[in-house]
């Protein structure tokens, strides 16, 4: 426990710092190294880099029909019901986010209009390994399915269980289906990113990149990002952090569950607890310790711990402050009144009010998106949705009268700036209308 009146401000700075990467310029050589392989060898590349990374060797990197029907068998009822209970919920959020085009009159005779259109193709990365996302497949599936994106392409490590050895994992599989995801592949880590970004033989190549996953997928996202004959991609990543604001109401046994839901993420992950009210932490601490022997994923859970805080505050003020100052990806309220500080909380990717409002809800089966942005990202960044599988393109349409009425002003600002051709861009149009004016007006007195 540290006492935040008692640190300098360089010291407050040092307490809110993030785990830093290690080894970053390795890291960024090695993903590189991965990217151009598959560029240069596609499938090959990829069947190899799965051999060498996940231990099996495949024939193929999509899913074979007789695969996907083994894979499914392993599924309890219990296990697709709790799978289609999250897809409901997460489906009815995203669909009220469905926008509306906007079509208005600007001036007489200028409209102007606002159209949404689903991005053609998008690529899902799902982890795999020791920690299969089958939420993360709902959570990317479920907005691509809704706003009508032509081609969704799932990628995936293979299984390595002894009973399903080579498939895919069957939580994620069933996801997939209840979003009507059809092209499935065996391949995770950079080798992924990089197959979707550029395209293999197999995996035609997509124009955006969702999905979490380790430093090597992270840094494979920012790459492909940053290059322009690559794809664009949904969010920087980081480690995954909550930070937990809590009163002496709070109950200690639920912010220690709290935290440690998030430690077991990995290593890297940052769980930080705000409280006004010492007994309150010291509660905190002991519920750590009590709840750390329960975990199988315990050793994982210890380290990101040491990489975390319980920072005692002198008001809630305070801690208010301090949330925003770090701008957490999740971010708990455990108060007396937790509504009342919502309109207080400006920066957080994700928010949680209340004492039954674990962050695990979000994660799984609220609703809400749980892609989200980190590391401070919040600041600028919204968390996932369905926006983020749309594109709007703006149209205009100009009548003569709309010209006549916009198109002095037109020329006035390009003159300003020096554009003499936009300026004779108008210039033409409205020396056309004069014209016409002209031979109708004649036209008319002819006629009389």
């Amino acid at each position: 426990m540290i006492v935040w009146q008692q640190l300098s401000e360089q010291e407050q700075q040092r307490a809110l710092q993030r785990p830093v990467m290690t080894n970053k310029q390795g890291l960024s050589d090695a993903v590189a190294q991965l990217i151009a392989q598959v560029r240069k060898e596609g499938d090959n590349a990829l069947l190899s880099l799965t051999e060498k990374f996940d231990g099996i060797k495949l024939d193929q990197v999509a899913l074979s029909p007789a695969q996907h029907a083994k894979s499914l068998s392993l599924l309890t009822d219990e296990t697709k019901a709790a799978i289609e209970l999250a897809y409901n919920n997460i489906a009815v959020f995203h669909k009220a986010q469905i926008a509306n085009d906007i079509s208005i009159e600007t001036s007489d005779g200028v409209v102007c209009e606002l159209i949404t259109k689903a991005i053609s193709s998008v690529g899902l990365y799902i982890p795999g390994g020791s920690a299969p996302l089958p939420s993360t497949v709902l959570m990317l599936g479920v907005p691509a399915q809704i706003a009508g994106c032509k081609r969704v392409v799932l990628c995936t490590p293979p299984d390595t269980s002894e009973n399903n050895f080579g498939g895919i994992t069957a939580e994620i599989l069933y996801a997939a289906q209840l979003c009507g995801i059809t092209e499935i592949y065996r391949v995770g880590g950079a080798q992924a990113v990089a197959a979707l970004a550029y395209g293999t033989d197999s995996i035609a190549a997509v124009d955006k990149i969702f999905g979490p996953g380790n430093s090597f997928v992270t840094e494979a996202k920012q790459q492909v990002n940053q290059d322009s004959q690559g794809a664009v991609i949904d969010m920087p990543a980081g480690p995954s952090e909550v930070l937990v604001i809590a009163d002496e109401f709070a109950n200690p046994v639920f912010i220690a569950a709290d935290l440690l839901s998030q430690a077991e993420h990995g290593p890297d992950s940052q769980v930080i607890l705000v409280c006004d009210n010492k007994a309150v932490i010291e509660q905190v601490q002991v519920q750590l310790e009590q709840q750390l022997t329960l975990l199988p994923r315990v050793d994982i859970a210890k380290k990101a711990l040491a990489n975390s805080q319980l920072i005692l505050t002198d008001s809630l003020a305070q801690s208010i402050e301090i949330s925003n100052s770090y701008a957490p990806e999740h971010l708990i309220v455990q108060t007396e009144n937790p509504r009342a500080l919502l309109p207080e909380l400006d920066n957080a990717a994700s928010i949680f009010l209340g004492a039954y409002t674990p962050e695990s809800a979000g994660d799984y089966a609220s609703g809400t998106n749980h892609v989200l942005p980190t590391y401070g990202y919040s600041k600028v960044l919204s968390s996932l949705n369905l926006a983020d599988f749309n594109r709007k393109f703006t149209v205009q349409e100009v009548s003569k009268q709309g010209m006549s009425n916009i198109g002095p002003a037109i020329m006035t600002l390009a003159k300003a700036e020096g554009l003499d051709a936009h300026r004779l861009a108008v210039k033409v149009r409205l020396d056309q209308i004069k014209q016409d004016k002209i031979k109708e007006d004649l036209k008319e007195n002819n006629n009389d």
